[in-house]
C-alpha cells in the first residue's frame, strides 16, 4: 500500500491534480450536482481536474474557474447556495465553512467545478 500511495502521489504531482479531501456530506452534495463551488484555504492550487476523496470514494470534476481572496470576498450573496446547499443565508454557510478552518484569516480559493 505504501508503494502504491508513493505512486500515487508521484503521478498528481506529475499531472498537477489538486486532492481534496472530503467529508461524507460534502462528497454527495459535489456528486449531484448540488455544490458546484468548492471553497478551500488557501492560495490555490493549479491543475484542470480536482479529486476528492471521502473515505474509499473517488470523485473527479473539472475546474472551470477560480477565485481567490478573502473567505468573504469568494463566498458571497449570489453564489452561497453552490458553496453550501443547506445554508438558508449567506451567514450560515461561513459558519459551516468556519467550523471547518477555525481562522477564517488568510486566503482562501473558489474552485468553480463540474463534473467532466
Amino acid at each position: 500500500m505504501l508503494i502504491f500511495d508513493a505512486l500515487q502521489s508521484h503521478i498528481l504531482d506529475v499531472f498537477k491534480l489538486p486532492v481534496f479531501r472530503a467529508k461524507k456530506e460534502v462528497f454527495n452534495w459535489l456528486k449531484t450536482g448540488e455544490k458546484t463551488i468548492d471553497i478551500r484555504k488557501s492560495k490555490g492550487q493549479r491543475g484542470e481536474i480536482a479529486t476528492y476523496l471521502s473515505g474509499r470514494k473517488v470523485l473527479r470534476m473539472k475546474i472551470n474557474k477560480r477565485e481567490i481572496g478573502r473567505l468573504d470576498q469568494v463566498v458571497r450573496e449570489d453564489n452561497y447556495k453552490q458553496v453550501i446547499p443547506s445554508a438558508s443565508r449567506m451567514e450560515e454557510a461561513l459558519e459551516y465553512l468556519r467550523q471547518i478552518y477555525g481562522s477564517c484569516d488568510g486566503d482562501f480559493t473558489a474552485y468553480y467545478v463540474t463534473t467532466p
